[in-house]
């Protein structure tokens, strides 16, 4: 599958990507390897082959969940918020993101 100039710019626009106009052609060449790349991966004949990693059915090690520093266990608060650029008893203060 070829990409020409014309879909690369209206990738861009979409994704609201501002690219220069000296760009688009090497970007066009550029996506179309990746995509001609993608086809030949297609080809490969995988039938009978068992996937050698999966995110799914895999258990991790779990370690136990106490706590080791804060206000709890022995720790110090101050020490916990030492860095913080601003804090209000022991506590994190940050600006407001959400209206």
């Amino acid at each position: 599958m070829a990409i020409d100039k014309e879909t690369v710019r209206k990738v861009a626009h979409l994704a609201r990507i501002a690219e220069p106009e000296e760009r688009l052609e090497p970007l066009a060449k550029e996506l179309s390897g990746i995509l001609g790349w993608i086809e030949q991966l297609n080809e490969v004949d995988v039938e009978g082959v068992e996937a050698m990693a999966s995110t799914v059915d895999v258990k991790l090690p779990m370690r136990e969940d106490a706590v080791t520093e804060g206000y709890t266990g022995g720790g110090q608060p101050e020490n916990v918020v030492a860095n913080a650029p601003k804090t209000e008893d022991h506590f994190f203060v940050v600006p407001k993101v959400v209206e």
